[in-house]
């Protein structure tokens, strides 16, 4: 379908629109040396279509008679096909059109076309309450929190529906930054027709670019208008008090307190915050509480975005600005990395790859639990289940300290009764566990492991403890791999419902001894996945398939058949 520069409302539009009145341009640096009627088309004319349309847009300006001038008009590719002079200025004319049109509605062209940045779109299309993007520069996440910011003000968000006018605030570190990144981006998302009035606190509202901005107010989709306002970090966190939100969005690490304060905001609404950010700052308050999630907060969510993501950033330029960057510099600017996690033992992990929702495991695919004891430390315990592929699926967690072997067993077995998990012949649980468990003590006449079969769970303690040994294959699961049908996944998956499991991955980190080993702490999930991985899982024949939950929105490639609530969809084969 071809697109029309003038909103689809014929040749009234488009006289208002001007095109009639736009003069013919001078062609002095675009002639040609084969005589005054032939002309090559400056590049100059092609780029901002292409920079601003994208693919989307060429494609239809092809194929659209009132986008493209006409049926039949010859593609303007590579900016250099001979054309002549009054072609040319019909090119010209149109391409003015379009470009001005393109500007004005850019929201229309994003992520469309033969280049989708997909985590955008997942950013987009989550509902978690507290969503944060961590990404390098020029990964694509700040306009990715400018985008949201537009949607929810306009109410024409495409994956949430937001009925209502909203009031949110885009927080910023300073003034200025606010001026040239946060409020820049949020400008050019707006379509100016939107737009009923500009407050400044410096500046000209008639000149918004220019200005620092206070507030905006925007024309809900549905009626009334919508409150976009502006804070800076460096105004105190006095001025970020007393009014309520629907959404706040922080543009770059904000101080903890504002933080906190903002949170308060969106409280009574429950509204949503997001942040966009490169984490340079280390292992900050936004580490603790946003990535490792150490509340287990069922509203945070989080992304890394790098450059590899951003589809709009070519080979070539990425390798111009790897070159330029230390290794230090590339974690944090590249990949949106927090900098000081170099100590980090399995920097492999990924949350968006390694964490699926959960589904149902067939019996064939489950294997044993693995447990690793403690007392006044949390004993963890997970089921382990290995598909005919010879993928391990972290299916569910028990992680609970200061509780005697009856009180674990029970709540084992119950989480073992919520997951289907099955039991031997005679009815025990079957699993491994650390070695230190054979052990008595003065105060106890009985093992761990001998409680535990009082308790039916038949625990085995022969397990593999060398710790470099089991880190390095753990961390060989974790590798993606490309498979045959040539994407690249990993051979181990956790459940998101394992929130301990997922915090000590973020955790777990070397000692600084010099010793290749591990610190002891933030490592009991560590050590009983070690346990598993290391006695080998055995593959398990796939002979029933689990209900996976994804949107159908892709056709199967032809050949391939696979059925998912009576449609064929990509996403399911290439789980």
């Amino acid at each position: 379908m071809g697109i029309d520069p003038y909103g689809g409302q014929g040749a009234k539009n488009r006289e208002q629109n001007g095109r009639a009145r736009r003069p013919s341009p001078t062609w002095k640096d675009g002639k040609s040396s084969v005589g005054d009627d032939a002309y090559i088309v400056p590049k100059q004319i092609l780029s901002p279509v292409k920079d601003k349309a994208e693919c989307a847009l060429r494609a239809d300006m092809e194929s659209a008679p009132t986008a493209a001038g006409g049926a039949g008009t010859p593609p303007l590719q590579n900016g250099g096909e001979k054309m002549e002079k009054k072609e040319i200025q019909k090119a010209y004319s149109r391409l003015k059109g379009i470009y001005a049109y393109v500007r004005k509605n850019r929201l229309l062209f994003y992520n469309r076309g033969d280049r989708i940045h997909k985590k955008q779109v997942a950013f987009h299309k989550d509902n978690h309450r507290n969503r944060w993007m961590f990404g390098g520069n020029r990964t694509g996440k700040t306009v990715s929190g400018a985008v949201e910011a537009v949607w929810y003000a306009r109410g024409n968000h495409p994956y949430k529906d937001i009925p209502h006018p909203t009031k949110g605030w885009v927080v910023s570190l300073t003034g200025e930054v606010q001026r040239d990144v946060a409020q820049r981006e949020i400008l050019k998302w707006l379509n100016p027709d939107w737009i009923k009035k500009i407050v400044t606190r410096k500046g000209k509202a008639d000149n918004p670019e220019n200005a620092t901005i206070d507030f905006i107010v925007v024309q809900h989709e549905r009626g009334g208008e919508s409150i976009i306002g502006f804070k800076s970090c460096d105004q105190g966190r006095e001025k970020f008090q007393g009014t309520s939100l629907h959404y706040v969005w922080f543009d770059e690490e904000p101080p903890r307190e504002v933080y906190e304060e903002c949170r308060m905001r969106v409280l009574d609404t429950r509204g949503d915050i997001w942040g966009t950010m490169t984490p340079l700052k280390g292992l900050t308050w936004v580490y603790d509480l946003i990535y490792v999630n150490e509340r287990n907060d069922p509203d945070v969510k989080c992304w890394f975005m790098n450059w590899d993501d951003n589809p709009y950033l070519s080979k070539e330029e990425i390798k111009a600005l790897e070159s330029t960057l230390s290794k230090e510099e590339l974690e944090a600017r590249k990949y949106g990395r927090f900098v000081a996690v170099n100590g980090l033992v399995y920097k492999e992990f990924d949350e968006n790859i390694h964490v699926i929702e959960p589904f149902d495991i067939p019996e064939e695919w489950q294997d044993r639990i693995s447990i690793d004891p403690g007392y006044t430390h949390p004993l963890s315990c997970h089921f382990y289940a290995c598909d005919g592929d010879g993928n391990v699926y972290v299916a569910g967690e028990h992680y609970a300290s200061e509780q005697n072997v009856e009180q674990h067993a029970k709540e084992i077995f119950a989480a073992a009764d919520r997951l289907g998990w099955k039991r031997s012949e005679t009815g025990y649980l079957e699993a491994l566990i650390d070695s230190a468990a054979t052990q008595r003590t003065a105060a106890s006449e009985r093992s761990v492991v001998e409680l535990f079969l009082d308790h039916g769970i038949l625990c085995d303690p022969r397990v593999n403890k060398s710790k470099f040994a089991g880190i390095q294959r753990v961390k060989e699961y974790l590798h993606p791999r490309e498979g045959l049908d040539g994407t690249k996944k990993p051979k181990i998956f956790i459940f998101s419902d394992c929130v301990n499991m997922i915090r000590e991955f973020k955790t777990y980190r070397w000692a600084k001894n010099g010793k290749d080993e591990p610190q002891k702490e933030n490592d009991h999930a560590m050590d009983e996945l070690r346990y598993y991985i290391m006695a080998k899982p055995q593959s398990h024949p796939k002979t029933v398939m689990p209900t996976y939950h994804f949107s159908v929105e892709r056709p199967a490639e032809e050949g391939i058949e696979a059925v998912l609530d009576g449609e064929v969809t990509r996403d399911f084969l290439e789980y």
